[in-house]
């Protein structure tokens, strides 16, 4: 009897044993990529320009078929709003990982990717930035990484741009008070040394009305004006110029206003000069083929980083191929060694600091309602 209860309970724990097996956790059926951005507010077009290029790039890897250590899976789109907040883009990082998402295509803004960061950190998931201050990645978290050049070289860049207008100028800095905007503009205004800064202040990220700040441009004789502000604060900007006689000047801004929405700013006001990390998607080699597809998807031209967020999907699909897992503990080493095709930059790299090892900045002017490149360099 007592052997037959040994039996008995040997069988039990086999059984036991093989359903707690087949409970390993593995390879899902449904893989969740997640994207938190801006969706409301006044970048809300900036942010779901992320999203549509991160949707196009599921639906194509989803037709082509992804097999991940064997196993066929789909990947899901999984969006939050994290409305340009620092403490709305925490809830909405919080949203993405209660959904179970295996990777973020987020933020838009630093100070939201900055506060978000641990969160993704803690769950070991990868975070894609397209924000570029240099402190995103040097918060010493496995999980940071930047799908373009940071603002140590588009800082460069601008106070480059700003410093080699031929003969002299008096210069405004004006930034948003944003970690991003405040950091970019310290820095360039920083290479302007010798020249006359008579304005160097912070605004904010969403006023429209400079009621206050042109009388003392128009005062102090401002004709260069360097800002991080955003696209539509400086086409409101542009208007208040010029109806205040202020014809002449040459703005030099961020990628913030290397913009579609730009286009639409009074050029009356003078020169509009725009440094960016982010490169437009005719620049690139394959970026003829996803603006065409883009345009019949989604009717009009992507708005400001769409083919990023395309090929940081691309990018990922292949690191969950070479790690053969989608668990972040060898999903986030696979993402800082795979040599996988981006689609349109083709060169979409991450270091062993989560830094894009192939960025560059390029500076354009806008000419006749178009951006048209000047230059670029990744040694500024």
């Amino acid at each position: 009897m007592f052997a037959h209860t040994r039996v008995a309970l040997g069988l039990l724990l086999l059984v036991g044993m093989a359903a707690l097996a087949g409970c390993k956790p593995g390879v899902p059926d449904t893989v969740k990529i997640g994207v938190a951005q801006p969706l409301t507010g006044p970048l809300k077009e900036l942010g779901q320009d992320m999203v549509d290029g991160t949707r196009m790039a599921i639906d194509d890897i989803n037709k082509e078929g992804l097999k991940i250590d064997g196993k066929i899976v789909k990947l899901e789109l999984v969006t939050a709003d994290d409305k340009a907040d620092v403490e709305a883009g925490k809830a909405a990082a919080r949203t993405l990982v209660d959904a179970g998402v295996v990777a973020v295509i987020g933020h838009l803004n630093s100070g939201v990717s900055i506060a978000a960061a641990p969160i993704y950190a803690e769950k070991m998931i990868p975070q894609l930035a397209i924000s570029t201050n240099p402190k995103y990645t040097k918060l010493e978290l496995p999980t940071t990484l930047r799908l373009v050049a940071n603002d140590d070289l588009q800082s460069k860049a601008m106070g480059s741009i700003a410093n080699s207008l031929p003969g002299e100028h008096v210069y405004a800095v004006v930034d948003d008070a944003t970690p991003y905007g405040k950091g970019l503009a310290d820095t360039a205004a920083a290479q302007l040394k010798g020249k006359t800064i008579a304005i160097r202040t912070s605004l904010d990220d969403k006023t429209t009305d400079f009621k206050a700040l042109v009388p003392q441009l128009v005062e102090k004789k401002v004709d260069v004006f360097v800002t991080t502000l955003a696209d539509f604060q400086v086409v409101a900007l542009a208007d208040q110029m010029v109806a205040a006689g202020m014809k002449n000047m040459q703005i030099i801004g961020s990628d913030t206003i290397k913009t579609e929405g730009m286009l639409k700013a009074n050029t009356a006001v003078g020169t509009i000069y725009a440094t960016s990390p982010i490169i437009g998607a005719s620049e690139f080699t394959g970026g003829k083929p996803f603006l065409d597809r883009f345009r019949t998807l989604y009717k009009h031209e992507p708005i400001y980083a769409a083919h990023y967020a395309y090929d940081a999907v691309w990018v990922l699909s292949a690191a969950m191929k070479q790690a053969k897992s989608v668990d972040g503990a060898k999903l986030v080493p696979a993402l800082k060694s795979v040599d996988a095709l981006a689609p349109v930059t083709s060169s979409m790299r991450f270091g062993p600091d989560g830094e894009q090892r192939y960025g560059s900045v390029s500076v354009y002017q806008l000419n006749r309602g178009s951006w048209f490149l000047l230059t670029r360099s990744d040694v500024w």
